[in-house]
């Protein structure tokens, strides 16, 4: 069974494609890229059926991520629950997601940098509209946290394969 993991941005423009687009190639360096369901999503619709950001494609595909196929769609409540790992790239996207989300499960939602290593930064800042440095900047905590959520979910994936 899958562990399904869903990245969540404002407008699924840069910062959670560009953490699906990591996450999976980490994944399948791993050799695990069959034990997870890789999403992501954002929490406004105004750019529904969009391209990643073409600065995030940019800076993403200079690391040797693919964020081609990768078109915006926005969050429902049916994702939080479907989801094993919902995670907010900042508290905004927490408390929308912990409000679409059923009662029960509102505290499902995670916030995504939780799981990077200690790094004392606790969101990726939206570099849409700002500076290439901004793009790399934003890259870099993704790629912290993705790794220490692959470290996380490893004794996991051992088990799913």
């Amino acid at each position: 069974m899958a562990i399904k993991v869903l990245f969540v941005c404002t407008a699924n423009l840069c910062r959670s494609p560009m953490a699906e687009g990591v996450f999976r190639a980490f994944v399948e360096r791993a050799g695990a890229a069959d034990a997870f369901e890789i999403a992501s999503a954002g929490t406004s619709g105004k750019f529904v059926g969009q391209p990643s950001a073409p600065k995030a494609v940019e800076v993403a595909a200079v690391r040797g991520y693919d964020l081609s196929a990768i078109r915006a769609r926005q969050v429902v409540a049916e994702d939080i629950a479907y989801f094993d790992y919902p995670l907010a790239m900042d508290t905004s996207h927490l408390v929308d997601m912990r409000w679409l989300a059923p009662r029960a499960i509102a505290d499902k939602p995670k916030m995504f940098l939780s799981f990077a290593s200690p790094i004392g930064v606790t969101e990726v800042a939206d570099p849409i509209g700002k500076s290439q440095a901004d793009y790399e900047r934003a890259l870099d905590l993704i790629e912290a946290g993705c790794k220490g959520l692959l470290d996380r979910l490893t004794p996991t994936v051992k088990k799913a394969i």
